[in-house]
């Protein structure tokens, strides 16, 4: 009697142990357009995920720490976290960056006194409900001045790298990759990235976070009558707030969001340093093609 007692209760044990292997892990990705859908690399991220209906892609276009929780979409990641138990973990993959940078109104955080406080609060709060907070360093812009990449993007990055090692959450440095992968690939080859192609005579505008140029003195304004009046100037930071609205994602060459191939890319780097950083996750691809 004692030997089938115990074995019962050892097929129990080991029914209970297969029940919890079989249940799949749950990727959920936060971030801005570099990310989301369309313009960035979240989608093509999600497609190498072995079951890619538990991957989900809520990040969304101009978006930053401060605005994504505002409008209620970090409500959207609690609700789904309270509702994980089909799931043996769920990672959350955080990356924000761009449009904390000054010249974002509505958006811009303030780099010492909120972003590190936003960027914490979420690795807390995810935790709390049982995720498991990944965070990602921004994407890098790919435009390129005398040879270099300019990546305004440093401190923010410098931020979350902080915020990692002290709440000791994965990190995926992806700021400093891709800034090594799209300078070693150069200028001609990066622009390949992009959603469209570079159109001739292609001028960019200012990069969101740039030093801005030295102040000269205004040239007279020539005489105009009202009926002739030039159109007033738009100030500095009302034009980049221009270049990169809020909500819809880019259509037009830019340095900043990616098409079909660079979305592969960079979601293959992206994968590269999540099985790097967690390897419990490797398992949950598929098998790289050769």
């Amino acid at each position: 009697m004692k030997q089938v007692l115990l074995a019962a209760a050892l097929a129990a044990c080991s029914f209970g142990a297969t029940a919890a292997d079989t249940k799949p892990v749950r990727f959920i990705l936060v971030g801005d357009s570099t990310m989301a859908s369309n313009s960035g690399y979240g989608d093509a991220f999600c497609a190498r995920v072995e079951r890619a209906n538990t991957c989900i892609n809520l990040a969304r276009g101009g978006r930053s720490s401060g605005s994504f929780r505002k409008e209620g979409r970090w409500d959207e990641v609690q609700g789904l976290l309270k509702g994980s138990s089909a799931y043996s973990t769920t990672y959350i993959l955080i990356q924000f960056g761009h449009n904390d940078q000054p010249g974002k109104p509505g958006r811009t955080t303030d780099l010492k006194t909120e972003f590190p406080v936003n960027i914490a609060r979420y690795v807390d709060e995810a935790r709390a409900l049982g995720g498991v907070p990944v965070l990602v360093t921004p994407l890098t812009r790919r435009r390129f001045i005398d040879g270099t990449v300019e990546n305004t993007l440093v401190p923010w990055a410098d931020v979350i790298r902080a915020t990692a090692s002290a709440k000791k959450a994965p990190l995926l440095d992806l700021n400093a990759e891709s800034v090594a992968a799209v300078q070693a690939m150069g200028e001609q080859e990066a622009d390949t990235l992009a959603v469209e192609p570079k159109p001739p005579g292609y001028v960019p505008g200012p990069t969101p976070g740039a030093a801005p140029a030295p102040a000269t003195a205004p040239a007279p304004a020539p005489a105009t009558t009202p009926a002739t009046a030039a159109a007033p100037v738009m100030p500095a930071a009302s034009a980049t707030a221009a270049a990169e609205p809020q909500g819809a994602p880019k259509s037009a060459f830019d340095y900043t969001h990616v098409g079909a191939k660079g979305a592969q890319y960079f979601a293959t780097m992206v994968e590269r340093e999540l099985k790097a950083a967690v390897p419990a996750t490797a398992r949950y691809f598929k098998p790289e093609a050769r």
